[in-house]
Protein backbone atom coordinates (compact mmCIF):
# COMPACT_ATOMS: atom_id res chain seq x y z
CA UNK A 1 0.00 0.00 0.00
CA UNK A 2 1.23 3.51 -0.79
CA UNK A 3 0.23 7.17 -0.80
CA UNK A 4 -1.31 8.09 -4.15
CA UNK A 5 -2.12 11.75 -3.50
CA UNK A 6 -1.61 14.47 -0.87
CA UNK A 7 -3.97 17.45 -0.80
CA UNK A 8 -3.75 20.81 0.96
CA UNK A 9 -6.70 23.14 1.62
CA UNK A 10 -5.28 26.55 2.63
CA UNK A 11 -8.81 27.89 3.15
CA UNK A 12 -11.38 25.87 5.05
CA UNK A 13 -14.20 25.02 2.58
CA UNK A 14 -12.07 26.25 -0.37
CA UNK A 15 -10.58 24.11 -3.13
CA UNK A 16 -7.50 21.96 -2.65
CA UNK A 17 -4.19 21.68 -4.45
CA UNK A 18 -2.14 18.54 -4.84
CA UNK A 19 1.44 18.41 -3.55
CA UNK A 20 4.26 15.90 -3.91
CA UNK A 21 5.19 16.09 -0.23
CA UNK A 22 4.06 17.80 2.94
CA UNK A 23 5.33 18.52 6.43
CA UNK A 24 3.19 16.96 9.14
CA UNK A 25 2.58 19.05 12.28
CA UNK A 26 0.64 17.91 15.34
CA UNK A 27 -2.38 19.87 14.02
CA UNK A 28 -2.18 18.70 10.39
CA UNK A 29 -0.32 19.26 7.13
CA UNK A 30 1.73 22.44 6.75
CA UNK A 31 -0.41 25.21 5.28
CA UNK A 32 -3.65 23.28 5.64
CA UNK A 33 -6.80 25.12 6.78
CA UNK A 34 -5.23 27.99 8.68
CA UNK A 35 -7.80 30.39 7.15
CA UNK A 36 -11.60 30.25 7.48
CA UNK A 37 -14.63 32.32 6.54
CA UNK A 38 -17.05 33.32 9.29
CA UNK A 39 -20.16 35.48 9.59
CA UNK A 40 -20.49 38.70 11.55
CA UNK A 41 -20.95 36.67 14.75
CA UNK A 42 -17.86 34.54 14.19
CA UNK A 43 -19.72 31.37 13.21
CA UNK A 44 -18.27 29.27 10.42
CA UNK A 45 -19.84 29.76 6.99
CA UNK A 46 -20.19 26.10 6.04
CA UNK A 47 -19.53 24.70 2.58
CA UNK A 48 -22.70 22.59 2.78
CA UNK A 49 -24.74 25.81 3.03
CA UNK A 50 -22.54 27.97 0.78
CA UNK A 51 -21.36 25.73 -2.09
CA UNK A 52 -19.70 28.63 -3.90
CA UNK A 53 -16.88 28.47 -1.35
CA UNK A 54 -15.70 25.35 -3.21
CA UNK A 55 -14.89 27.56 -6.21
CA UNK A 56 -12.32 29.56 -4.22
CA UNK A 57 -8.67 28.80 -4.95
CA UNK A 58 -6.64 30.17 -2.04
CA UNK A 59 -2.87 30.07 -2.36
CA UNK A 60 -0.41 31.29 0.27
CA UNK A 61 1.90 34.15 -0.70
CA UNK A 62 5.59 34.29 0.19
CA UNK A 63 4.82 37.11 2.63
CA UNK A 64 2.34 35.00 4.60
CA UNK A 65 -0.84 36.32 3.02
CA UNK A 66 -3.29 34.69 0.66
CA UNK A 67 -4.10 35.00 -3.05
CA UNK A 68 -7.81 34.44 -3.73
CA UNK A 69 -9.37 33.57 -7.07
CA UNK A 70 -12.89 32.42 -7.97
CA UNK A 71 -15.07 32.31 -11.07
CA UNK A 72 -16.80 35.63 -11.63
CA UNK A 73 -14.65 37.46 -9.07
CA UNK A 74 -11.65 39.74 -9.46
CA UNK A 75 -8.48 38.19 -8.02
CA UNK A 76 -7.34 39.66 -4.74
CA UNK A 77 -4.20 39.39 -2.63
CA UNK A 78 -4.80 39.44 1.11
CA UNK A 79 -1.87 40.64 3.23
CA UNK A 80 -0.75 38.69 6.31
CA UNK A 81 -3.40 38.78 9.04
CA UNK A 82 -2.51 41.37 11.66
CA UNK A 83 -5.96 42.41 12.81
CA UNK A 84 -7.52 42.14 16.24
CA UNK A 85 -8.51 38.88 17.86
CA UNK A 86 -12.20 38.23 17.24
CA UNK A 87 -14.57 35.67 18.81
CA UNK A 88 -15.24 32.59 16.67
CA UNK A 89 -17.60 29.69 17.09
CA UNK A 90 -15.41 26.68 16.41
CA UNK A 91 -15.41 23.72 18.80
CA UNK A 92 -12.26 23.96 20.92
CA UNK A 93 -11.44 27.51 19.77
CA UNK A 94 -12.91 30.80 20.95
CA UNK A 95 -10.96 33.40 18.96
CA UNK A 96 -8.91 33.96 15.81
CA UNK A 97 -7.16 36.86 14.05
CA UNK A 98 -9.13 39.07 11.68
CA UNK A 99 -7.73 39.35 8.16
CA UNK A 100 -7.58 42.57 6.16
CA UNK A 101 -10.80 44.38 5.19
CA UNK A 102 -10.14 43.61 1.51
CA UNK A 103 -10.77 39.93 2.29
CA UNK A 104 -14.03 40.64 4.14
CA UNK A 105 -15.34 42.67 1.19
CA UNK A 106 -14.32 39.95 -1.29
CA UNK A 107 -16.09 37.13 0.57
CA UNK A 108 -19.13 39.29 1.25
CA UNK A 109 -19.48 39.85 -2.50
CA UNK A 110 -18.83 36.19 -3.28
CA UNK A 111 -21.46 34.87 -0.87
CA UNK A 112 -23.96 37.72 -1.00
CA UNK A 113 -24.01 38.09 2.76
CA UNK A 114 -21.74 39.57 5.45
CA UNK A 115 -18.57 37.51 5.72
CA UNK A 116 -15.14 37.85 7.27
CA UNK A 117 -11.86 36.01 6.81
CA UNK A 118 -9.97 34.85 9.90
CA UNK A 119 -6.51 33.36 10.48
CA UNK A 120 -5.62 30.72 13.06
CA UNK A 121 -2.39 32.17 14.42
CA UNK A 122 -1.58 29.18 16.63
CA UNK A 123 -3.22 25.82 15.82
CA UNK A 124 -1.89 24.56 19.13
CA UNK A 125 -4.72 26.54 20.72
CA UNK A 126 -7.49 24.40 19.24
CA UNK A 127 -8.11 21.03 20.86
CA UNK A 128 -9.72 18.09 19.08
CA UNK A 129 -13.26 17.52 20.28
CA UNK A 130 -13.33 14.48 22.64
CA UNK A 131 -16.71 13.61 21.09
CA UNK A 132 -14.78 12.91 17.87
CA UNK A 133 -12.00 10.85 19.39
CA UNK A 134 -9.73 13.65 20.59
CA UNK A 135 -7.36 12.87 23.44
CA UNK A 136 -5.85 15.36 25.91
CA UNK A 137 -3.16 17.46 24.24
CA UNK A 138 -4.22 16.69 20.67
CA UNK A 139 -4.80 19.74 18.48
CA UNK A 140 -6.20 20.59 15.06
CA UNK A 141 -6.34 23.48 12.59
CA UNK A 142 -9.67 24.72 11.20
CA UNK A 143 -10.20 21.20 9.77
CA UNK A 144 -13.20 19.30 11.07
CA UNK A 145 -12.57 16.90 13.93
CA UNK A 146 -9.07 15.61 13.03
CA UNK A 147 -5.82 16.87 11.47
CA UNK A 148 -5.95 14.54 8.44
CA UNK A 149 -8.59 12.60 6.54
CA UNK A 150 -7.61 9.39 4.74
CA UNK A 151 -9.58 7.97 1.81
CA UNK A 152 -8.90 4.62 0.13
CA UNK A 153 -8.95 4.54 -3.67
CA UNK A 154 -10.09 0.90 -3.53
CA UNK A 155 -13.08 1.86 -1.40
CA UNK A 156 -13.88 4.71 -3.79
CA UNK A 157 -13.87 2.33 -6.76
CA UNK A 158 -16.37 0.06 -5.01
CA UNK A 159 -18.51 3.11 -4.31
CA UNK A 160 -18.37 3.98 -8.03
CA UNK A 161 -19.86 0.56 -8.77
CA UNK A 162 -22.58 1.03 -6.20
CA UNK A 163 -23.42 4.44 -7.70
CA UNK A 164 -23.87 2.88 -11.14
CA UNK A 165 -26.16 0.21 -9.70
CA UNK A 166 -28.18 2.81 -7.81
CA UNK A 167 -28.58 4.93 -10.93
CA UNK A 168 -29.85 1.91 -12.89
CA UNK A 169 -32.38 1.18 -10.14
CA UNK A 170 -33.80 4.68 -10.53
CA UNK A 171 -33.67 4.71 -14.36
CA UNK A 172 -30.91 7.35 -14.34
CA UNK A 173 -27.89 7.66 -16.58
CA UNK A 174 -24.86 5.86 -15.20
CA UNK A 175 -22.47 8.34 -13.59
CA UNK A 176 -18.78 8.34 -14.24
CA UNK A 177 -16.25 7.86 -11.44
CA UNK A 178 -17.03 10.17 -8.53
CA UNK A 179 -14.48 12.90 -7.86
CA UNK A 180 -12.52 11.91 -4.75
CA UNK A 181 -12.36 15.62 -3.93
CA UNK A 182 -15.99 15.44 -2.80
CA UNK A 183 -14.67 13.74 0.33
CA UNK A 184 -12.07 16.47 0.96
CA UNK A 185 -9.28 14.00 1.77
CA UNK A 186 -5.82 14.93 3.01
CA UNK A 187 -4.32 11.70 1.70
CA UNK A 188 -5.54 9.08 -0.76
CA UNK A 189 -4.05 5.62 -0.42
CA UNK A 190 -3.84 2.93 -3.08
CA UNK A 191 -3.45 -0.82 -2.63
CA UNK A 192 -5.64 -1.62 0.37
CA UNK A 193 -8.64 -3.91 0.24
CA UNK A 194 -11.88 -1.96 -0.07
CA UNK A 195 -13.03 -0.65 3.31
CA UNK A 196 -10.15 -2.28 5.14
CA UNK A 197 -9.72 1.12 6.79
CA UNK A 198 -12.80 0.37 8.90
CA UNK A 199 -10.61 -1.82 11.09
CA UNK A 200 -7.41 0.21 11.21
CA UNK A 201 -6.23 1.63 14.53
CA UNK A 202 -2.72 2.77 13.61
CA UNK A 203 -1.36 4.01 10.27
CA UNK A 204 2.26 4.71 9.33
CA UNK A 205 2.95 6.80 6.23
CA UNK A 206 6.64 6.62 5.42
CA UNK A 207 8.23 7.23 8.81
CA UNK A 208 5.32 9.19 10.32
CA UNK A 209 2.94 7.37 12.70
CA UNK A 210 -0.73 8.29 13.02
CA UNK A 211 -3.58 7.23 15.25
CA UNK A 212 -7.00 6.56 13.73
CA UNK A 213 -9.24 8.69 15.93
CA UNK A 214 -12.50 7.58 14.28
CA UNK A 215 -14.13 6.75 10.97
CA UNK A 216 -15.54 9.73 9.07
CA UNK A 217 -19.27 10.33 9.07
CA UNK A 218 -20.28 12.04 5.85
CA UNK A 219 -22.43 15.15 5.39
CA UNK A 220 -24.05 17.19 2.62
CA UNK A 221 -20.64 18.53 1.50
CA UNK A 222 -20.11 15.27 -0.42
CA UNK A 223 -23.16 16.03 -2.57
CA UNK A 224 -21.54 19.17 -4.00
CA UNK A 225 -19.70 18.76 -7.31
CA UNK A 226 -16.31 20.42 -6.66
CA UNK A 227 -16.08 21.59 -10.28
CA UNK A 228 -19.57 23.05 -10.75
CA UNK A 229 -20.65 23.58 -7.11
CA UNK A 230 -24.01 21.98 -8.02
CA UNK A 231 -25.69 19.90 -5.30
CA UNK A 232 -27.20 16.50 -5.96
CA UNK A 233 -28.30 13.39 -4.05
CA UNK A 234 -25.13 11.35 -4.41
CA UNK A 235 -23.10 9.85 -2.90
CA UNK A 236 -25.17 10.09 0.32
CA UNK A 237 -28.13 8.27 -1.25
CA UNK A 238 -25.95 5.29 -2.13
CA UNK A 239 -23.80 5.40 1.00
CA UNK A 240 -26.99 5.27 3.06
CA UNK A 241 -27.82 1.96 1.41
CA UNK A 242 -24.41 0.36 1.91
CA UNK A 243 -22.55 2.24 4.64
CA UNK A 244 -25.08 3.39 7.21
CA UNK A 245 -25.02 2.56 10.90
CA UNK A 246 -25.57 4.49 14.12
CA UNK A 247 -27.78 6.81 12.10
CA UNK A 248 -24.89 8.10 9.94
CA UNK A 249 -23.16 7.26 6.65
CA UNK A 250 -19.43 6.53 6.70
CA UNK A 251 -16.53 6.88 4.29
CA UNK A 252 -12.83 7.38 5.13
CA UNK A 253 -10.88 7.59 8.37
CA UNK A 254 -9.66 10.49 10.50
CA UNK A 255 -5.99 10.53 11.50
CA UNK A 256 -4.08 12.22 14.32
CA UNK A 257 -0.27 12.44 13.99
CA UNK A 258 1.65 10.78 16.81
CA UNK A 259 4.87 12.52 15.75
CA UNK A 260 5.77 15.35 13.35
CA UNK A 261 7.57 14.49 10.12
CA UNK A 262 7.24 14.59 6.36
CA UNK A 263 5.15 12.48 3.99
CA UNK A 264 5.58 12.07 0.23
CA UNK A 265 3.53 10.71 -2.64
CA UNK A 266 4.65 7.11 -3.14
CA UNK A 267 5.51 6.58 0.51
CA UNK A 268 4.68 3.11 1.77
CA UNK A 269 1.71 2.83 4.12
CA UNK A 270 1.50 0.20 6.85
CA UNK A 271 -1.39 -0.37 9.25
CA UNK A 272 -2.47 -2.33 12.24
Amino acid sequence: MRIDQILIYPLKSGSSHSVAEAVVHPWGLDGDRRWAVVDEHGDNLWLGEFPRLASVAARPTSEGGLRLTARGMADVTVPPATGAMTPVGFTGLDRAVLADDVAHAWFTELLGRPARLVWLDDPGRRSIDPAHGGLPGEVVSFAWDAPLLLVSESSARVLDGWLAEEAATHGEDAPGPLSRLRFRPSVIVEGAEAFAEDGWREVRIGSVPFRVSELCDRCAVTTIDPETQVKGKEPLRTLARHRKWDGKTWFGARLVPREPGRIRVGDPVSVR
